[in-house]
């Protein structure tokens, strides 16, 4: 895959697109692409940095384990999403887990490509701080959601980030292959909780439901269920 496909792909995306063309090319020029089997993880939590990532193909899926062995699923996310930046911040280890959930291509720029980087080019920290910024907005808002949202609505909400790539992209999914399961963990739901909501959007002709994919039928009932 040649860096032109990379860039194209990736322009796809808010933060890149975005992005000025010296820094574009400054990312690419360092990237190098890692090819991971369903499962097969990226990274662990208490890894050492290892630079950031976008997702070409696949998808990964974020989350941790616990001592007792239970797992918790934060997000699960495709092309052409960016991530690992905190690392870049603090230089501390990951705090938590990136597993392939696919095969799956990533883009990948080393920790020490990007310091060397910026050290070089100093005014491009702010791109960075405004990538994590983004995902710090969406933590304070899933916050407030788990607060004070109706199940329903918070699965409305969760639908809707996953549609629109948490940000990422401009034109929402119609597709989402999720398995419900998956998107319980995600809610710190019951299956049974999920699959109740799920059916009820689906009667009213918000959704289509088969198995591991949700299709949505009707963005704006979507978006109504979720305020």
């Amino acid at each position: 895959m040649s860096g032109a496909v990379w860039r194209t792909r990736l322009l796809t995306g808010y933060w890149f697109s975005n992005l000025p063309a010296g820094l574009q090319d400054s990312l690419l020029d360092a990237a190098k692409t890692r090819r991971l089997t369903p499962g097969k993880p990226l990274f662990r939590r208490g890894d050492p940095p290892c630079g950031l990532y976008a997702v070409l193909e696949g998808a990964i899926r974020i989350g941790s384990v616990s001592e007792q062995g239970k797992q918790t699923l934060l997000s699960r996310i495709e092309l052409p999403y960016w991530f690992g930046e905190v690392s870049l911040f603090d230089g501390l280890p990951r705090t938590y887990d990136a597993f392939s959930e696919a095969h799956s291509i990533l883009l990948q720029v080393p920790q020490s490509a990007l310091v060397t980087l910026l050290e070089k080019e100093p005014q491009y920290w702010r791109h960075f701080a405004l990538l994590m910024s983004q995902k710090l907005r969406l933590t304070f808002v899933h916050l407030e959601q788990q607060s004070l949202l109706p199940a329903a609505a918070r699965v409305a909400c969760r639908l809707l980030l996953i549609a629109e790539g948490y940000g990422e992209i401009n034109r929402s999914r119609e597709v989402i292959e999720l398995p419900q399961e998956q998107l319980a963990q995600m809610l710190s739901m019951s299956r049974q909780t999920i699959n109740k909501i799920l059916n009820d959007f689906q009667a009213q002709g918000i959704l289509d439901i088969s198995y591991g994919e949700i299709r949505i039928l009707d963005l704006d009932k979507l978006r109504a269920a979720a305020s």
